[in-house]
């Protein structure tokens, strides 16, 4: 036996292995089978007895080396996976060794694999071996060849294609065209960078093949050269019917504090928050989110700039041009809540129509601290329109004149006089204030605290919580007064001693302090006299020293009943002494009635006497 090359007609390249005496007979195997798929095992019984062991190693030899030319790496090869590891995958190529590819070449969007053992898949042979004498495989260079083509010639003509977005990578993402893997930079995602890249995966998108390398099989793709060249169309379209005063529908774009951002086709406008509503909004989403479609007014646009300003308001009347109308003063309304703060609560009536709801015409009370302590947002509130100013787009709002006014009926229920009983609920420099019912505190003022007692502080005679007594003084409905005394309760010590003391009576009194202009006498209890220091002499004219603790006698030389004053006099006490003992030595006595004149010796006596 020998390995020969047939020159068959039908297939002059095929190789056969056949005995050199049954050539003639084997021309029509040997010309329909190639020697790549002859095999040991397909020589029959009889011939390989035949072979020499030299001849059969050779023969064997060159089948080996032709098989491996079959995996070349510039070849796509069909394979058939073995099976699934968490790091490759194992295939059948149909050569000695088995293959082995990254699994990460198979994984979708998911991370799931995309074959499962059994299945075929093209794979071509990469340069090295794997481990264990696995050859190199590559599944994503297969699918390379396949798609290059097609992607050859959207780069040419400048054409979108189509991709799958499978994962997110460093600088950007990895799209699956075709089969083949392409890079889309971060910055060609979007028109404006896109913080959440993650969250792509598994999108199909359209793209631009604006880098291509055969040789190195690098791919890179953009999305935002199509976006870009899109908005550029709509912008043409758009500028064509932009005019000021033209109604246009956008979509909602972005939203920020101020106001939002119209996406009017291919051009962005403002919606400024002031433009948003007739009525006052705290934010834009309270109006519109974004994605919303929205019809919109242009209110201004600068070409030079490409600056549109809009307005959603305008598109229906103001409804505060006919609001003094609608809502005359005095007429009974309802709103809801919508904002609370610390001087009172925003009510809308109606869309683009709010009133603020002060605080001090929520209620008839004095103690309320906060306007959530009655009312929250969203509740529905009835009130009484008290004022309407169109002009500043303002309405004013009572909720308390829905409810009595209890110091309109205050003097039937307390008259002046009356005692009554309440609880202090304040203490202030000037006085005390004390609750007498719920939402009526009266005044006690300090100089109404005590009769006898000089009272610089409440604190001194009241504490708060003190349940005390006191005589209404006065009642003042429309400033919401209430005067309370608590000195009333007791007779006035003044008006007493009025009644029994009359200038040039003479008093004993005890001095409390001293003045640079004279001393303050108590001459009664709680009641006080001032003694000036040019009253305070002797009988020879000589001041006298008065020092707190002292008493004297004094006499009473000035009284004022309505200013509740008493004036003093220590040298006309003196004096009036020396009158009465002149007046007394000079009348007869009943020893001496026959005698009326007077001698020496008598006046010596009595000036021994006043001495």
């Amino acid at each position: 036996m020998t390995l020969f090359d047939n020159t068959n007609a039908h297939n002059p390249d095929s190789t056969t292995l056949v005995s050199e005496p049954e050539t003639a007979n084997n021309e029509q195997y040997a010309g329909s089978q190639p020697q790549e798929e002859v095999s040991e095992a397909a020589l029959s019984a009889e011939e390989k007895p035949n072979l020499g062991g030299e001849d059969f190693a050779s023969a064997l030899e060159t089948f080996t080396t032709e098989s491996e030319e079959a995996v070349g790496e510039d070849r796509v090869i069909k394979g058939t996976v073995l099976k699934l590891t968490p790091t490759h995958v194992v295939v059948d190529i149909g050569a000695k060794s088995e293959g082995m590819l990254p699994i990460a070449e198979v994984l979708d969007h998911e991370g799931k694999s995309r074959f499962q053992p059994g299945d075929p898949i093209d794979v071509m042979r990469e340069k090295g071996e794997a481990e264990e004498g696995y050859i190199n495989l590559s599944h994503q260079k297969a699918q390379r060849i396949h798609a290059w083509d097609e992607i050859e010639k959207a780069h040419n003509e400048k054409k979108a294609i189509q991709g799958i977005v499978i994962d997110r990578i460093k600088g950007g993402l990895t799209v699956d065209i075709l089969g083949a893997r392409a890079f889309l930079p971060g910055s060609q995602v979007d028109l404006r960078p896109v913080r959440n890249l993650d969250g792509m995966k598994g999108q199909t998108i359209e793209v631009a093949i604006i880098k291509l390398n055969k040789k190195r099989g690098n791919i890179v793709v953009s999305r935002k050269e199509l976006l870009e060249s899109e908005q550029n169309e709509k912008r043409s379209k758009t500028l064509e019917h932009l005019d000021e005063g033209s109604v246009l529908t956008g979509v909602v774009k972005n939203l920020t504090e101020y106001g939002a951002f119209v996406d009017l086709g291919g051009l962005d406008g403002l919606l400024h928050i002031t433009d948003m509503s007739w009525g006052r909004l705290t934010h834009p989403r309270d109006l519109v989110n974004v994605g919303d479609q929205i019809q919109v007014k242009v209110l201004k646009y600068d070409k030079d700039k490409q600056r549109v300003s809009l307005g959603f308001k305008q598109l229906t009347p103001d409804p505060w041009l006919d609001a003094e109308h609608r809502y005359p003063v005095g007429a009974h309304v309802s709103g809801r809540v919508i904002s609370v703060t610390d001087y009172g609560a925003f009510v809308e009536l109606e869309q683009g129509i709010e009133g603020l709801v002060h605080v001090s015409e929520m209620t008839w009370s004095k103690r309320m601290k906060h306007p959530s302590k009655l009312v929250n947002v969203g509740d529905q509130v009835e009130c009484v329109v008290l004022n309407v100013n169109p002009t500043e787009r303002r309405i004013s709002l009572g909720m308390r004149q829905l409810a009595a006014n209890p110091w309109d009926s205050l003097h039937e229920k307390f008259p002046v006089g009356m005692t009554v009983e309440g609880r202090v609920r304040n203490l202030t420099d000037f006085g005390a204030f004390i609750e007498i019912e719920d939402g009526i505190d009266g005044l006690v003022h300090v100089s109404n605290l005590s009769w006898t007692k000089r009272v610089k502080h409440p604190s001194e005679v009241l504490k708060k919580g003190d349940r005390v007594k006191a005589v209404v003084l006065a009642i003042e409905p429309d400033k919401r007064r209430l005067s309370l005394g608590v000195k009333q309760l007791q007779p006035d010590v003044w008006e007493s001693f009025f009644e029994t003391h009359h200038v040039g009576d003479v008093v004993h009194g005890k001095v409390l302090r001293v003045a640079a202009f004279g001393a303050f006498v108590e001459i009664a209890e709680g009641v006080e006299g001032l003694c000036h220091k040019s009253e305070a002499t002797d009988e020879n004219g000589q001041p006298l020293h008065l020092e707190p603790g002292i008493e004297h006698d004094f006499k009473i030389i000035k009284m004022s009943v309505d200013e509740k004053k008493v004036g003093l006099s220590i040298r006309a006490v003196g004096e009036e002494a020396s009158r009465s003992e002149v007046e007394s030595y000079k009348a007869p006595t009943s020893s001496s009635s026959s005698s009326s004149t007077t001698t020496l010796g008598d006046l010596v006596n009595w000036s021994k006497f006043r001495r």
